[in-house]
């Protein structure tokens, strides 16, 4: 089973970033946590990370035939691209939202989720456990125990 996690904008700087937030661990230790999870749940795990909406976008039409399904944190193209929203369901792959910090409790304009709608199930304000609890439920439901 093959999963491409995706990190939207900013998500390379956490540890600096807000960290009250978002927690005092680096990328480094979030992409660590994620292979490590991956490994445990016996899941081929690829991570990307782009401050680029198009960059994003390439790498989700890119995915097709290649993966088996996504678990993508937008961070704040979340709020904004319907253009990944539009990729997202061209190619058509299982797709899991996940955010460190939870969207619904934070500014007005954060509650909009423009990718939800096409998602298979969101966790949010988990920290870096969403990413995990994300994998878990994509690979239940890539087996057909969900």
């Amino acid at each position: 089973m093959k999963i491409l996690v995706i990190n939207g904008p900013n998500i390379n700087l956490l540890g600096l970033r807000e960290p009250k937030i978002y927690g005092s661990q680096n990328y480094d230790a979030l992409i660590k946590f994620i292979n490590n999870c991956a490994s445990e749940l016996n899941i081929d795990v690829e991570c990307f990370q782009s401050n680029h909406e198009g960059k994003i976008i390439d790498k989700i039409q890119q995915s097709y035939g290649i993966f088996d399904g996504i678990l993508i944190n937008p961070a704040a193209y979340t709020h904004t691209s319907i253009a990944i929203l539009d990729t997202l369901k061209a190619i058509n792959l299982p797709t899991v939202e996940v955010h460190i910090s939870d969207i619904m409790k934070r500014e007005d304009f954060r509650k909009n989720s423009f990718i939800k709608p096409v998602c298979i199930k969101s966790f949010v304000g988990l920290g870096f456990d969403g990413y995990k609890k994300a994998m878990l439920f994509l690979k239940q439901y890539l087996e057909g125990i969900l």
